[in-house]
């Protein structure tokens, strides 16, 4: 075996769990014992007794549900380890990618030998505590390291967003999806009823998983339905279609060098090689964006990990597709030239696999290492690429797993490149015409619409931003639906009050005020 051979990343390992489930509770559990419990999978899951003691390196995506000093020096220390390298991510789902790309950097370069990457979120027994009144650490939850969740103001967005109120992934997701369709010359009832198939697809793998949090397959009509189960959220996506963060979920994948893995008697079909990836970030200011039709990161990275491995979207035997909101995963099925009724999901989708916020895509990491062991032997090498969305389609990653080693070994690189475009102004106190960008209407919990998100431009190519009240979301939902239009090229008048919005809709006819 060569010396580059020797470092070649093997994942070895994969485990995930679940406590409970939508509709059924089960005993509050701690995220650290949650991932534990993913961990002893993972371990048992190499076929092999002897790797644990090969362990120097322990990575964790951020936990949100409970906070944790050094999550990966506590697993470390369960498992008798010294794991020398170790790091805990921020808050965001493009992380497990990264991380991934990284530990499969670091055995290339013979840094580590044998990696964890592991993530938990116990946000459903946070919440069922909360409800009861029990403080976590009075049930022995860790305060010292950990402790309850805290709250950065950085977690709130630019100066633009809060000024403009446009804040929320269930408030932004919608703006990509409706300049999306725009684009491709989709009317809104198309585009619901696309959506609906494609998380209609969804439902049906996670009922098929093990570890999912909502295993029941739903119709099209159930998903874009509006009713008393499943309200309106946004005009464009019904609750059926948002992420659902409370859920008990953890997962753990083992990597290793290809030396180590064949040292310790891993058997070969337990070999899933790790290629790598790319990253790459845009602006996390979202009013400084040229566009919202596309993810210009998302394009990027997609192209330059299929470029740096000599493969197509074409190439690809399985695909998951981070899937907060329905938009993330077609603007990744545009991207591969993916057939629009495809279901680029291993796991389900946050709707009903379950959305353990960062770290749900080391679950699909996981799932596609499953998958491509059973792919192994029928010809030509199986490849699973795994996309990784953070903010609101800020940072992206994708990695590249397969049956088979890649001719270059390892080809990633765990380094995100940042875009460099020319931010948009947005101006402050306009008062005049415009033309709307993206928009969408909020629904309170009456149904109602509660609130329209605008963002639209001037004559002189500036951006205005901004909300308005229940009478303008009213108005311009009807105006709309009405004619199953869009509210992307709208002309507009507009007065600006500190991100408050007075807006006026010019029609041929006669000025219908919004």
């Amino acid at each position: 075996m060569s010396h580059a051979t020797e470092r070649i990343p093997v994942v070895v390992g994969v485990g995930d769990v679940v406590s409970g489930s939508a509709g059924t509770s089960a005993d509050p559990v701690e995220p650290l014992d949650l991932v534990l419990r993913a961990v002893e999978a993972a371990i048992a899951d190499t076929g092999v007794s002897t790797l644990t003691a090969n362990i120097d390196a322990i990575h964790a995506v951020r936990t949100t549900s409970w906070n944790y000093e050094d999550l990966p020096a506590l697993v470390a220390d369960r498992l008798g380890v010294e794991a020398s390298r170790r790091s805990t991510s921020s808050i965001g789902g493009h992380h497990p990618a990264r991380l991934m790309d990284q530990v499969g950097h670091d055995i290339a370069e013979g840094l580590t030998t044998a990696a964890l990457v592991i993530g938990s979120e116990t946000q459903a027994s946070v919440r069922a505590l909360t409800k009861s009144g029990t403080n976590p650490a009075d049930i022995g939850w860790l305060t010292a390291p950990g402790g309850p969740p805290t709250f950065s103001p950085d977690d709130l967005g630019s100066a633009e967003m809060q000024r403009a109120a446009i804040l929320a992934p269930v408030q932004i997701y919608p703006l990509f999806d409706i300049a999306r369709a725009h684009r491709l010359g989709v009317r809104p009832t198309e585009s619901l009823r696309a959506s609906a198939e494609l998380y209609s697809r969804f439902s049906c793998v996670a009922a098929r998983h093990p570890v999912a949090w909502s295993p029941v397959e739903r119709t099209p009509d159930s998903i874009s339905t509006v009713d008393s189960t499943n309200r309106a959220v946004s005009d464009c996506y019904p609750l059926a279609m948002n992420a659902m963060p409370f859920v008990d979920q953890a997962a753990a994948v083992l990597v290793c060098s290809l030396a180590a893995a064949r040292d310790a008697g891993v058997p070969d079909d337990r070999l899933v090689y790790l290629w790598g990836g790319a990253g790459v970030s845009d602006t996390p200011d979202l009013l400084a964006r040229s566009t919202f039709d596309h993810s210009p990161a998302l394009r990027e990275a997609v192209r330059t990990t299929l470029s740096a491995a000599g493969v197509t979207g074409a190439d690809l035997t399985v695909v998951d597709a981070y899937s907060c909101f329905p938009v993330v995963p077609m603007l990744l099925i545009d991207e591969l030239g993916l057939s629009p009724d495809s279901t680029p999901t291993v796991l389900g989708g946050h709707s009903f696999f379950g959305g353990p916020l960062s770290s749900y895509s080391l679950h699909a990491v996981a799932e596609s290492t499953r998958l491509l062991r059973t792919a192994r032997g029928s010809g030509s090498p199986a490849v699973a690429m795994v996309h990784a969305n953070g903010g609101y389609l800020t940072h992206q990653h994708t990695i590249l797993l397969s049956t088979a080693a890649h001719e270059d070994g390892y080809i990633g690189n765990p380094d995100a490149v940042s875009l460099s475009t020319d931010p948009v102004s947005v101006v402050h106190s306009y008062d005049g015409p415009a033309v709307v960008e993206t928009a969408t209407v909020m629904f309170g919990r009456d149904g109602a619409p509660d609130q329209a998100l605008i963002v639209a431009r001037t004559p002189a190519g500036e951006r205005v931003a901004g909300h308005a009240g229940a009478d303008v979301a009213a108005a311009l939902h009807a105006a709309t639906t009405e004619s199953d239009t869009s509210v992307v090229g709208l002309e507009i008048d507009v007065i600006d009050h500190d991100g408050t919005l007075t807006v006026t809709m010019n029609r041929t006819d006669k000025d219908v005020p919004l």
